[in-house]
């Protein structure tokens, strides 16, 4: 298993396309409703790569056996009176490589980068109930608060969503 920062999504367009759509087809609520075209995942990868560019996003990768196995992004805040601050978006495991610890050392190794970054507050939503709760719940990230009905899922429910955050050491 090797984890990665990436700078470009071009060269692992195929891989972070499939790790999508396997969420995605398999019920993660990370912003798609399934089935998930594949046109549409690679659309989604090239803008991460525009904002990678910018500097706006952080982007790493897990690949295991030659294969996609996970991702997770760190969107910086840009704005003057929130540059302490970024978001944990979009963290994925795929369904052949659960239960192996990669979300965690994903999560892990993106607050790291968040430190280096000086930025001493993460952020995250999750769908209510979800299994990443406990993941998070379990990397000392605290429960902020509920929103009900916030996004549909594969079956056209509105579900709820949780919001957490955690306050990071040593980013003074």
């Amino acid at each position: 298993m090797l984890i990665t920062r990436l700078f470009d999504t071009g060269p692992a367009l195929g891989g972070l396309s499939e790790l999508l759509k396997n969420c995605v087809d398999e019920g993660a609520s990370i912003g798609f409703l399934p089935p998930l075209a594949q046109t549409a995942a690679q659309t989604y990868w090239r803008e991460v790569g525009a904002s990678l560019g910018a500097g706006s996003r952080v982007l790493l990768v897990c690949t295991q056996d030659q294969r996609m196995a996970g991702s997770v992004q760190l969107s910086l805040c840009g704005k003057e009176n929130g540059l302490h601050r970024a978001e944990v978006e979009k963290l994925m495991v795929h369904t052949d490589f659960r239960g192996q610890g990669i979300g965690r050392q994903l999560l892990e190794a993106i607050e790291a980068i968040a430190v280096q970054a000086r930025r001493s507050l993460l952020v995250l939503d999750t769908r209510t109930g979800d299994v990443a709760s406990r993941l998070y719940r379990s990397a000392a990230y605290v429960e902020a608060g509920q929103i009900p009905g916030f996004a549909r899922d594969g079956h056209g429910e509105l579900c709820g969503t949780t919001f957490f955050y955690k306050v990071l050491a040593g980013t003074a």
